[in-house]
């Protein structure tokens, strides 16, 4: 087992890049971290963001990759928690520095969910949903404020 010496700007860096990490009991289970992070997420370190930016562009990029793993024939819904959510039984979890932990799993009749939440009690839950207008393609609202926010960094850098 090799030692790496980092130098000082390696190691700063680092620090300023976002962490990423999630386990799925499924290996083939499409992850966050599997994807490369968005332009606009590497732009500024993590600690220039405001609290709600960072909050806002992480629960973006995993609200995308949920509705990748959807079909055409579902859309994606929030349940409140402490509401009438329900419950989630745990097939995966993860988090992403420096503060929201997720959660993944599938409600009591076998429908998709992922628990996304910040540190500070910040919590959503995305909910796969028979889409409301069935001859239409499915609404995918993760991709368009991906897109977005990619825009934006464009036109601010």
């Amino acid at each position: 087992m090799g030692n790496t010496i980092e130098t000082t700007a390696e190691a700063i860096e680092a620090d300023a890049l976002p962490r990423l990490y999630e386990m799925h009991c499924d290996p083939d289970q499409p992850n966050v971290r599997d994807q490369e992070l968005p332009k606009h997420m590497t732009l500024k370190p993590a600690d220039q963001k405001s609290a709600a930016q960072w909050a806002y562009e992480r629960t973006v990029l995993y609200l995308k990759n949920f509705e990748e793993q959807l079909d055409n024939e579902h859309e994606v819904a929030m349940g409140f928690v402490g509401g009438d959510a329900g419950v989630l039984r745990i097939e995966g979890m993860g988090y992403f520095d420096p503060d929201v932990v997720t959660f993944y799993g599938r409600d009591a009749s076998g429908g998709r969910m992922q628990l996304v939440q910040h540190v500070s009690q910040l919590n959503v839950v995305f909910r796969a949903l028979t889409k409301e207008v069935q001859d239409q393609a499915p609404n995918r609202i993760g991709f368009r404020l991906l897109e977005d926010l990619e825009k934006s960094a464009t036109a601010t850098s």
